[in-house]
């Protein structure tokens, strides 16, 4: 018996990947999350499965589900949105697994920064503008922050700032950013990316904060701020596909190439 904790991606069950999908379908017992993962994700499930939303429950209550499907020898199929591994509540489940001798697997999912980008199409790691991401979020009722991640510390760095469960506390975001990106740094926020009813709110640091109020959006939403975010921009083409920077998968005649063994 084993626990596969499955990745549904953001919330169109399109991006649901195959093996999740195969494993989804061959589970006869399968835990969601509701309030995150719609019900075609997980209409798969073989007829006759147990099939429970879990928004209501707490981890006791997950955790005994578990464990009856253990006793009983039923794979159990835990589907959480975007990729567990990213604010998935997994590490918990996983402790008490083990602790039970208990099998557990993870299938990735697509993260909602992935789909958020490609819904505004755009690339977030643009050269010389920007070349890291940083998944972060904020304290607020949920789990407090280790000491130096902040807002402040990330924005020192100037990459783009992929914040999670924060949307109600964009006063607090553009207090912090402004001085590390201006006020005039782009903005993106996308609510429930993926879903029927997704909005993608563009604007700026000085500015968002009203356009999201308007919206009416108080959860459910990837905020991504930086430069790269821009819809326009001046930089050098990326050296990958540069004539005049050969590399051992294009060669180019009369120059010796030696391959870095160490990369």
């Amino acid at each position: 018996m084993t626990v596969y904790f499955i990745g549904a991606g953001p919330g169109d069950p399109e991006l649901l990947t195959l093996k999740a999908q195969r494993i989804i379908s061959e589970c006869t017992v399968c835990l969601y999350a509701g309030s995150l993962v719609p019900p075609e994700v997980v209409a798969c499930a073989p007829e006759g499965a147990r099939v429970l939303d879990t928004a209501p429950m707490t981890l006791d209550d997950t955790h005994a589900e578990i464990v009856r499907a253990h006793e009983k020898g039923q794979d159990v199929a835990r589907v959480h949105s975007g990729d567990p591994s990213l604010y998935g509540a997994i590490a918990e489940q996983i402790r008490r697994l083990k602790a039970d001798g208990i099998d557990y697997q993870i299938v990735p999912g697509v993260p909602a920064y992935a789909a958020a980008a490609a819904t505004i199409g755009q690339e977030l790691t643009i050269p010389e503008i920007a070349q890291s991401i940083v998944l972060t979020r904020m304290s607020m009722q949920s789990t407090s922050m280790p000491a130096g991640e902040t807002l402040e510390n990330f924005g020192r760095t100037g990459a783009t700032l992929a914040i999670h469960l924060a949307v109600r506390n964009m006063r607090e975001i553009e207090r912090q950013l402004v001085p590390h990106y201006g006020p005039d740094c782009p903005v993106v926020v996308a609510y429930r990316v993926g879903w029927p009813d997704q909005q993608i709110i563009r604007g700026t640091l000085s500015d968002i904060r009203k356009s999201v109020r308007a919206a009416k959006i108080t959860r459910t939403a990837l905020i991504l701020v930086g430069p790269a975010l821009a819809e326009s921009h001046d930089f050098s083409d990326s050296a990958l596909y540069d004539p005049a920077k050969p590399h051992v998968l294009r060669p180019v005649a009369g120059v010796d190439l030696v391959e870095d063994h160490n990369t």
